[in-house]
């Protein structure tokens, strides 16, 4: 945190109150209390305290996904005794031990050349994966080409977790990500590159209202109408290993929903990002699996012109590791980068990608923005067009009050942000706050980043080629919304002409 950034949290007792980013209605949904609230940081950590609370459940687990093997394994560091390992497993283990649970699989269902890619799942699942008291559903009530994107996991109606993580067997990695790692080990023996991604862990109203959100897509996917969600009386199933990181909370719940949808079209989240972008006063933070909307380079070239504006960092992968996102989402990435760094004449932008110790590629898959010490925001909209207006999503968010009834969130934010940067540059979150009291975040992290090799290096957009020109240029795969679904060169704008 800079000097100046402390000095105006030192004194925000005094500073008139600013608008609120978190409107109902307008950039979230809802808000509700949450009673605690914790960041599960990677795989290691969602898997394990997810399998606690699939365990500690008395009434129900509703799980909602992108994807679903039945094979992942939640903890091949080290089981439990006498307790299975695998998600399927789990599952099928609670259900044995209380028949009266209601466990219900909502999962999108993926197109045969995706789902082949992934061994026939999540379709597989219900063939002899999991018993036959789990409910599982794949949902397909989108428009064509559009997924369901949204990750929440719902216990009891007590707990839920939002973020980016789905229980596939690549998506496990440990905060150290660790070049060579076997417990990544795949059903097919492939050792997975290293990923990293994040969770928000809830407890109270905010959790009731994530159990109101997977009802009601469960019964738009065609299943029944479910009763309303009502707290399981009793011991919180809150998992041991979950460590909170802030107590009585209100919690913004921010949607994306494409017209088709059994309803209207919901753009809350592309709100939400305008809105927490033109309020930042002195430091933006994104990182997130894809940077690919033209519209959201658009809001931090504003703010990059401006001379007193904030500091924004972008923390994204180097590359992706498929063919297609390479083509579709690294080619328009690259682009956007260029043209923020030419836009950036006072020296206050800097795109980084994690590498291993070895200088490996770390994949990002979270998707995470922080605005001053002020909004934390963590879900699974990407920021590209289709997370926008086309895809469902859904995204968490902490907004620090002004003055001093904000001052344990503005901490909070702050610390996580410093756990972040610290975690990829293996240092603790005391020494990035240290290193930040008089330099800027980008400063902080090239004076930490001290090894032999970057383990933040920047991005290299490098020269595209004529495909990878025309990709960007038509944001091949990546539609705005329903109207424009199947019309590429409907997306061909003046704003990514002027990329090119």
């Amino acid at each position: 945190m800079n000097g100046a950034l402390a000095m105006r949290i030192d004194d925000a007792d005094v500073t008139p109150e600013r608008s609120p980013i978190l409107v109902p209605g307008r950039t979230c949904w809802r808000t509700e209390r949450a009673d605690r609230i914790a960041v599960m940081m990677d795989g290691e950590a969602y898997f394990s305290a997810a399998k606690s609370a699939i365990l500690n459940a008395k009434r129900s687990v509703f799980l909602a996904g992108w994807q679903f093997d039945a094979r992942t394994r939640l903890e091949p560091s080290n089981g439990r005794p006498g307790v299975p390992d695998t998600i399927g497993e789990v599952l099928n283990h609670a259900v044995a031990a209380n028949p009266a649970l209601d466990v219900r699989l909502l999962i999108w269902d993926v197109p045969l050349f995706i789902a082949a890619a992934h061994n026939w799942f999540p379709h597989r699942a219900k063939y002899g994966w999991l018993d036959e008291r789990i409910l599982f559903r794949v949902d397909g009530n989108l428009p064509g080409s559009a997924c369901h994107h949204q990750k929440i996991l719902v216990v009891d109606d007590r707990i839920a977790f939002c973020g980016g993580m789905d229980f596939a067997p690549n998506r496990w990695d440990s905060r150290e990500h660790i070049d060579q790692d076997p417990r990544r080990r795949v059903p097919s023996g492939k050792i997975c590159p290293p990923r990293h991604d994040v969770m928000m862990l809830m407890e109270g109203d905010a959790a009731i209202a994530l159990g109101e959100l997977v009802r009601d897509r469960w019964h738009r996917a065609g299943g029944e109408k479910m009763a309303d969600a009502v707290p399981a009386i009793g011991e919180s199933p809150w998992p041991i290993e979950a460590t909170p990181m802030l107590a009585d909370a209100e919690i913004g719940i921010s949607r994306t929903q494409p017209e088709w949808y059994g309803g209207g079209e919901v753009r809350e989240n592309e709100a939400l990002h305008e809105t927490a972008i033109a309020a930042a006063q002195d430091l933006i933070v994104l990182e997130n699996q894809y940077f690919a909307s033209g519209l959201m380079a658009d809001a931090l070239v504003k703010r990059l012109k401006e001379p007193n504006g904030p500091e924004i960092v972008l923390i994204c992968s180097g590359n992706s590791p498929g063919t297609m996102d390479a083509l579709t989402m690294d080619s328009p990435r690259d682009m956007l980068v260029s043209r923020l760094r030419d836009a950036d004449v006072h020296g206050r932008f800097s795109a980084l990608a994690p590498r291993t110790s070895s200088g490996r590629n770390v994949i990002v898959h979270s998707k995470i923005a922080i605005i001053d010490d002020r909004l934390l925001r963590i879900g699974s909209t990407n920021i590209n067009n289709r997370s926008m207006g086309y895809d469902t999503e859904c995204d968490v968010a902490i907004e620090a009050a002004d003055g001093p009834d904000g001052e344990k969130a503005r901490e909070a934010i702050a610390r996580f942000r410093a756990d972040l940067i610290g975690h990829y540059l293996r240092r603790t979150p005391d020494e990035v706050i240290e290193a930040c009291r008089d330099r800027t975040l980008a400063e902080a992290v090239a004076l930490l980043d001290d090894g032999p090799s970057r383990r933040l290096s920047p991005v290299d957009p490098g020269k595209p080629s004529l495909l990878h020109t025309l990709a960007a240029r038509l944001h091949l795969f990546d539609p705005m919304a329903h109207s424009d679904a199947w019309k590429p060169w409907r997306r061909a704008t003046a704003r990514i002409e002027r990329d090119l």
